[in-house]
C-alpha cells in the first residue's frame, strides 16, 4: 500500500510537473468526485506535460476524501492531488 498519512488517508501525489486535468475532455464530467468509490486501477486525473496526457491510477482500493487541486492548475511534482481513506 502507498504511504498513509496522520489522518489515515492515502496521498495521491503528481509524478511530474504537469497541468493537472480532473476530466477526460471539457464536455466530460469528473474521472472522480469526493466520496467515490476507487479500486487501484481507478484513473483519478490527467497530467498533461508538452501535449502528452498521463493517466493517473487511485493506487489503492477506497474512498476519495479530498481534492486538493484546481483542474487546469500547474502542479509540481509531489504535489498531493487527492487523499483518499482506505477500505
Amino acid at each position: 500500500m502507498s504511504e498513509v498519512n496522520a489522518e489515515g488517508l492515502v496521498p495521491i501525489k503528481a509524478t511530474v510537473t504537469s497541468v493537472f486535468y480532473r476530466k477526460p475532455s471539457p464536455s466530460e464530467p469528473p474521472f472522480v468526485e469526493v466520496g467515490s468509490e476507487v479500486k487501484e486501477d481507478t484513473v483519478v486525473c490527467l497530467l498533461e506535460i508538452m501535449k502528452l496526457f498521463r493517466s493517473i491510477n487511485a493506487g489503492v482500493e477506497g474512498h476519495v476524501e479530498k481534492i486538493l487541486a484546481e483542474s487546469s492548475q500547474l502542479v509540481e511534482e509531489g504535489t498531493v492531488l487527492f487523499l483518499i481513506r482506505p477500505s
